[in-house]
């Protein structure tokens, strides 16, 4: 039995939203390292918008919002439209060391955090269709 589109998109997108914050995680520890501690929450929110250190994962988040707005939209989500976002996640998904922006990024990340291999492995298994 499959899930419905709405159940499949809405699993993906959680996996992806707990990705998401092991790389910020992730990100956050090697920024304090190297600048130093991160002041307040506020300071490290508007490092997460405005900092080149984590602009890297703007793809990433953009595409969980732009899943957010299809599950509140109106209109109502088609098999077509879940595969379509899954399909976009695969490929963003796919760490190259010999890539730019976001594959490169996503490679050392997971080289330096075995949380963020974990996370991505949680995430990949929900890519085949069920």
């Amino acid at each position: 039995m499959t899930d419905s589109p709405r159940k499949r998109l809405e699993s993906v997108r959680q996996a992806l939203l707990k990705l998401h914050k092991t790389l910020v995680d992730s990100e956050r520890v090697g920024y304090e390292k190297t600048m130093g501690a991160i002041k307040s929450p506020n300071h490290f929110l508007q490092l997460l918008t405005r900092d080149p250190w984590f602009a890297w994962l703007q793809p990433l988040s953009q595409l969980i919002v732009s899943m957010d707005e299809a599950l509140d939209s109106k209109e109502p989500l088609t098999a077509a439209t879940v595969e379509s976002f899954v399909k976009e996640a695969r490929l963003l998904l796919a760490p190259s060391d010999s890539g730019h922006g976001f594959s490169h990024h996503y490679y050392d990340a997971m080289q330096r955090d075995p949380d963020v291999i974990f996370a991505h492995a949680e995430t990949v298994k929900l890519f085949k269709k069920k």
